[in-house]
């Protein structure tokens, strides 16, 4: 009995790290469902209590130490800003994750020997410590590079819906300043709204718009947005050039979703057989072991 809720205490430990780790994607009706409202924007109370959680108050007091290691590092700044987590939170957790791993082979230990009379041993339980700690320590990173990676897919694909919404108002027989602004208008979620900050910064600063659209490439790590300002500032001021500049990236980045939309799929059936080996190899192993076992039994 002991050894049954040693094995389901620790079975709900992984369960509990891989679902803090990978968390379960919203469902397609749910998706669906968001994409026709307008994003709410968050009141002033709720961004400041963001940080007030209880691994956040647990790990700040080794906040300065974690920044005078040099963390986070710089691509990792770079993924926390796109993410917008705070630098002090995010290391703030992962010292709690940390303490959390490293406390919890010594728990328990103490819980087997308090149970059955015999721990897990010194040695065992400082080397499982070091690791689950380690392994706990980097949990944070995964979660915000995922979160990064996801906006930034989000940012080119918004980028590809506004571009071809300004060459329709362009071949229409806008002005630019117009088209982009009417493009802008449109489309919704964070990547339309970094997209309209960027418009509503050059309109103020008497700015350039595709150079505020290449600062916020720079600034995300979308790589499009840096080749479209380079581009458009290489075709000058004329209407016409930019509309086939615009059109031309519009359509290399529709390819290149296609692609990457395709790659993934081929991936996602790719794992799909992965269970259908194993079950058929389980099948193997069942069907065929008695007999081998009769065989070896008979010589």
């Amino acid at each position: 009995m002991t050894v049954i809720l040693l094995g389901l205490g620790l079975g709900g430990f992984l369960a509990l790290t891989v679902y803090g780790i990978n968390p379960p994607r919203a469902s397609l009706a749910d998706t669906l469902a968001l994409l026709g409202r307008s994003p709410a924007v968050p009141s002033p109370a709720t961004g400041a209590g963001q940080g007030n959680g209880w691994a956040s108050r647990l790990g700040q007091r080794a906040v300065p130490t974690l920044k005078a290691l040099g963390l986070p590092t710089r691509s990792l700044r770079r993924d926390l800003a796109v993410a917008e987590v705070p630098v002090e939170r995010f290391l703030a957790e992962k010292a709690a994750a940390f303490v959390a791993g490293f406390l919890a082979p010594s728990v328990a230990s103490l819980l087997l020997w308090a149970l059955t009379g015999s721990g897990l041993g010194v040695q065992v339980t400082a080397v499982g410590s070091l690791m689950t700690g380690a392994v706990l320590f980097f949990t944070p990173d995964l979660s915000v590079r995922a979160t990064a990676r996801q906006r930034r897919r989000e940012l080119r694909h918004t980028l590809s819906v506004f571009l071809n919404l300004v060459v329709i108002a362009l071949a229409g027989g806008a002005g630019i300043h117009q088209a982009l602004a009417d493009a802008g208008a449109n489309p919704h979620g964070w990547g339309a709204a970094q997209l309209r900050r960027a418009l509503t910064a050059a309109e103020v600063g008497r700015t350039n718009v595709w150079h505020e659209l290449g600062e916020l490439g720079a600034r995300t790590g979308v790589q499009e947005l840096v080749e479209l300002a380079a581009t458009v500032s290489l075709a000058g001021s004329e209407g016409a050039k930019i509309r086939i500049s615009l059109e031309a990236k519009a359509a290399a980045m529709r390819t290149r979703s296609l692609a990457e939309s395709d790659g993934a799929a081929q991936s996602a059936t790719e794992r799909m057989s992965l269970p259908v080996v194993v079950l058929f190899a389980g099948f193997l192993v069942f069907i065929g072991y008695p007999a081998l076992q009769n065989v070896l039994a008979g010589l």
